[in-house]
């Protein structure tokens, strides 16, 4: 049946309230160049069943961490979900993203926000985290955005060893603004962002200088450093966290004396999904609380002394006045969160930490192995779980080589880095075997 709301009878009365004896007079205000004047040409309409197995055929088509071994991160991690995440997340009293605009007559939902923002700051060492924000990239244009308006200036200072698309996020959300945007370069021998070279790209108009914590590839950054150089000029810190995995092992950012932590949490319970919905996180120290965009989410006591949920700050343009509004985030990723959330708690803090060294030494064997087929390190600092290795033949045909074998090798960084025309990203996780990894090495031998 078609769904057309309304009938016959409704268009009359339409169309006599607006003065008209038929639909086409008041289309008829629409330009000609914009009319279609043909019937759209869809396909016959397919019965429940029918679309069952159109779906299923196309689904089949695609490729999947299930059917390949894969070694591709870059911001997003191939990591066990447990199935108590599924469980939980399923339930039909969680089963909406949305905060309701009544927030305080769902209290489950609101406790559910609470508790992630309690595991996101004890992740990352700060006094206060938000309900949530979309992803990883808007998150750390958020954040530039909200150091603007903590320090009242208007340069942002980017590490080049930063997710490039999280740079271009960045740019898109300060076009118009006037703002100086300009970027950090890695060091070519270590591949981190050195402190000195951050000392003297800082103005007396910088309001933060952002870098990425492991770096985007995969080197540790030495945080406290950078950190001591940010503050001595003046500016604000802000870490981001691609891979929140690496928290279990890593000492937290709050610890190390940055001032506004961003970033993914797609690690945590969120699948792959072909790159979303994902799950953006900001934590902050206290003093600039009132500066955080998106929701948060408090604890109080009802009229009978009982513990309850509120929503404490929701300082978005649809909810005060659009001069004191932090941003117009429309919503909270409530459920990706809540996933998040149920496998942090399914982890506890030793399960992290066993996962994390997990991932490390996973990484570290794979290196092993690299390096003995042939390929070399590009960066002499650390890693977690990613790393970057440079390859004599064009990283494409390398690639485009491993897929024939059933191998998602990596990412090559030639689009990225014009001049890492000879190197790609390489992750490796959890769930990569020792099979999977001595597989990779012997395809990768010679190139």
């Amino acid at each position: 049946m078609p769904y057309i709301p309304h009938t016959e009878q409704d268009i009359q009365k339409i169309l006599k309230a607006l003065g008209a004896s038929k639909v086409e007079e008041v289309l008829s205000q629409l330009p000609a160049s914009l009319r279609l004047t043909k019937a759209l040409d869809l396909p016959a309409g397919l019965s429940e069943q029918e679309l069952a197995a159109h779906l299923r055929e196309l689904g089949s088509r695609n490729t999947t961490v299930q059917d390949y071994s894969s070694f591709l991160g870059a911001g997003a991690y191939n990591h066990y979900i447990p199935a108590i995440v599924d469980s939980v997340i399923s339930r039909s009293e969680f089963f909406t993203s949305y905060t309701p605009y009544q927030p305080e007559l769902s209290q489950g939902t609101l406790q559910a926000i609470f508790e992630y923002q309690t595991l996101v700051c004890q992740l990352t060492g700060m006094d206060v985290a938000n309900a949530s924000l979309y992803d990883g990239a808007t998150a750390v244009a958020e954040a530039a955005l909200m150091a603007r308006r903590i320090t009242g200036k208007q340069g942002i200072v980017l590490s080049s060893a930063l997710h490039p698309e999280y740079r271009e996020t960045v740019k898109t959300y300060l076009v118009g603004t006037g703002d100086q945007l300009s970027e950090v370069m890695y060091c070519t021998e270590t591949g981190v962002t050195l402190p000195g070279a951050v000392e003297a790209a800082i103005s007396d108009s910088t309001a933060c200088v952002i870098v990425q914590h492991p770096n985007f590839f995969g080197c540790l950054e030495d945080v406290q450093a950078v950190a001591e150089v940010v503050h001595r000029k003046k500016a604000l810190l802000v870490i981001v966290v691609n891979e929140a995995i690496s928290l279990g092992l890593l000492k937290p950012p709050g610890e190390t004396g940055c001032d506004i932590v961003v970033g993914e949490n797609q690690s945590f319970g969120n699948p792959l999904s072909y790159g979303g919905p994902y799950l953006g996180f900001m934590a902050t120290k206290d003093e600039f609380i009132r500066q955080m965009p998106g929701r948060l989410i408090g604890q109080t006591v009802d009229r009978d002394g009982k513990r309850a949920f509120c929503l404490t700050f929701a300082t978005r343009e649809q909810h005060i006045r659009r001069e004191r509004a932090t941003s117009n985030i429309c919503t909270n990723h409530g459920l990706c969160a809540l996933a998040a959330a149920v496998h942090m708690v399914g982890l506890g803090s030793q399960g992290l930490k066993k996962l994390a060294s997990l991932n490390l030494s996973k990484a570290e064997y794979l290196k092993k192995k690299l390096s003995e087929a042939g390929a070399q390190l590009a960066f002499s600092a650390p890693t977690f779980n990613e790393f970057t290795i440079k390859v004599n033949k064009d990283p494409g045909q390398v690639l485009n080589n491993l897929l024939g074998k059933k191998i998602i090798g990596g990412l090559g960084l030639k689009r990225f880095y014009p001049a890492l025309d000879r190197h790609i990203l390489v992750t490796a996780t959890e769930m990569n075997s020792k099979a999977e990894m001595d597989a990779l090495a012997e395809a990768i031998k010679g190139a």
